[in-house]
């Protein structure tokens, strides 16, 4: 039973507004002004939003594992908790993938709502998990001129991250910690039975600060990048309340 339903209502005329201003498109004078050897801000973010309680959503899930291959792109792989009702609950779930998913639906962007599979590119368009077409369209329209993102480990490998370039907008800088590779054998539900495999599943995530248009540095922990069942660990920077992906980085760990 394919599961591409399940539609988000935006309650409220405040709410609306709001979005509308969020939605506005970037100026010229918000554009990020990088040093001329910056290069381009790093991969684009594919997000899958996926369920072992959904049988729909398999060969999204092996299309994230071949795109996961191409060094270009950063997919991570957002389990939802929604499908949990239907007698299966997803043992990568969480309620902050399903919160994020529902966050994106709420701005009205191209192929939002609340389904799986989903793939979202760079915070912005989305299209059935599946539909590589769809998603190579997308990932060739996404903006890739937003702040360069670097990291360097002192001599006692405390890594420190720093986020080059001007603008005007202000984006949150986020940690996020992956498991490269889950396999999860389903008991029951619709995939009863199956055996699912994972790339680059979210562990943990954690909010380092703000970036504010200027060079900024973000020192980690070490506890940072020891998350457990975390073998990779990325930089995300992001527009406030869901909104585009403007760099990304996977660190070098």
């Amino acid at each position: 039973m394919r599961k591409i339903v399940i539609a988000v209502l935006i309650a409220g005329l405040a709410l609306a507004g709001v979005l509308a201003t969020q939605l506005a498109p970037v100026s010229a004078a918000s554009a990020v002004r990088v040093p001329d050897d910056a290069g381009i801000s790093g991969p684009v973010v594919i997000e899958l939003f996926t369920s072992q309680g959904c049988s729909s959503c398999p060969p999204a899930d092996l299309l994230a594992r071949r795109l996961a291959k191409d060094s270009s792109l950063l997919v991570i792989t957002r389990p939802v908790t929604y499908w949990d009702r239907l007698g299966w609950k997803d043992t990568l779930a969480r309620e902050d993938n399903t919160r994020l998913q529902r966050a994106y639906a709420a701005r009205g962007n191209e192929g939002s709502g609340v389904y799986t599979p989903q793939m979202i590119v760079n915070g912005g368009g989305g299209a059935i998990g599946s539909r590589e077409n769809d998603i190579r369209s997308l990932v060739r329209r996404a903006d890739r001129n937003g702040p360069r993102i670097s990291a360097a480990t002192d001599s006692e490998g405390r890594m420190t991250v720093t986020i080059s370039g001007q603008s005007d907008y202000l984006a949150s800088v986020s940690l996020i910690a992956l498991s490269s590779s889950e396999t999860v054998r389903v008991g029951r539900g619709e995939n009863g039975g199956r055996t699912m495999h994972y790339v680059n599943v979210v562990k943990a995530e954690r909010k380092l600060g703000s970036w504010r248009g200027q060079r900024a540095r973000f020192p980690l922990s070490r506890a940072d990048l020891r998350v457990g069942g975390a073998d990779k660990y990325a930089i995300v920077v992001q527009r406030p309340g869901a909104g585009p992906i403007v760099a990304a980085k996977l660190l070098d760990i």
